[in-house]
């Protein structure tokens, strides 16, 4: 088995950006004045002549990536999440993905575990937000090996594509030797034929804890994680409705335009089960510990148990 690191996403992001960069000349990276908070000063030590900072204007610097991407270059664009997807949601619809450049952004510090940033820096909303734009993909990794493929894999996709990247460090779910990440499919961690739950982001590995509390228990519950949202693995959820009859899912976002929702378009034309979304329930976070924070809205593996039992009935 590898290695279980305990690691945030967005110094993975950081160190997996060095790495490719070493082979691959045409990667930059630009940050909005956050480059110590997303982790992409580590790039910056690196390769300081490939970096940008922006300063705190996040629609200019989409614009520079677009230009960047125009002239060939590979651009990396971070921030806080709620700053990326949010101030820049125009420069970024109609420079980035209208034209479908090779831009890559991404946001930092989203969920509720951003912690005592509270409610204006826990960005909920951005799963939603670039779900809903043509030619974008959205990628949410669970943990550090997740993160070193997903960079790779939105490296070679040419495109738009947004990535997730969390605040608080920690453990890794997809230790074995044989992970490798394919975007747009989802993995299946447990097996199960009782009731599904599909998870993505930090909240996978809680839900691997609770399904395995489960077993104890006399449920077996399947877990699989969906680290692409969009396109979203329509074939593993559909399979997953067929063998166990129901699903719920949950996810570190609002519940209205994230997971949730793009779990239930899948099965309700295709293979119509019943389906319970758990997540932030259409509401504002507020300042806390982090991990004081994912127990309180359901986040931890004792919460999700107890969901899935409820769901179950």
């Amino acid at each position: 088995m590898a290695e279980m690191v305990v690691k945030a996403t967005r110094e993975s992001f950081g160190e997996a950006l060095c790495e490719l960069a070493k082979t691959n000349k045409d990667i930059v990276v630009l940050d909005a004045d956050l480059a110590a908070a997303t982790k992409t000063s580590i790039f910056q030590k690196a390769y300081p002549e490939r970096f940008f900072d922006c300063g705190i204007a996040e629609g200019n610097m989409i614009g520079v990536a677009a230009g960047l991407a125009a002239s060939g270059k590979i651009p990396f664009a971070a921030s806080f999440a709620m700053f990326a997807t949010g101030r820049a949601f125009e420069q970024i619809r109609n420079s980035v993905a209208y034209p479908k450049l090779n831009v890559k952004i991404a946001g930092s510090h989203a969920g509720i575990s951003t912690g005592e940033d509270g409610a204006t820096h826990q960005c909920l909303e951005d799963i939603a937000i670039m779900r809903a734009i043509p030619n974008m993909t959205v990628i949410n990794p669970a943990d550090h090996y997740e993160m070193l493929g997903a960079v790779k894999a939105a490296l070679e996709l040419d495109g738009p594509v947004y990535i997730r990247l969390g605040r608080l460090a920690i453990p890794s779910v997809n230790n074995n030797d044989d992970y490798k990440f394919e975007l747009g499919k989802g993995v299946t961690l447990r097996e199960g034929n009782d009731v599904t739950i599909i998870a993505t982001g930090l909240v996978v590995r809680e839900a691997v804890l609770a399904a395995d509390s489960l077993k104890e228990q006399g449920i077996n519950a399947r877990v699989v994680n969906i680290h692409t949202i969009k396109p979203i693995d329509e074939d593993i959820i559909v399979k997953a409705a067929k063998e166990t009859g129901r699903i719920i899912t949950f996810e570190e976002h609002n519940v209205i335009g994230g997971l949730g929702d793009a779990v239930i378009s899948v099965v309700s034309e295709k293979c119509p089960v019943p389906v319970k979304k758990c997540g932030v329930q259409d509401r504002f976070g507020y300042s806390g510990p982090a991990k004081e924070l994912l127990e309180i809205f359901g986040f931890t593996a004792p919460g999700i148990e107890k969901e899935v039992k409820s769901f179950i009935g």
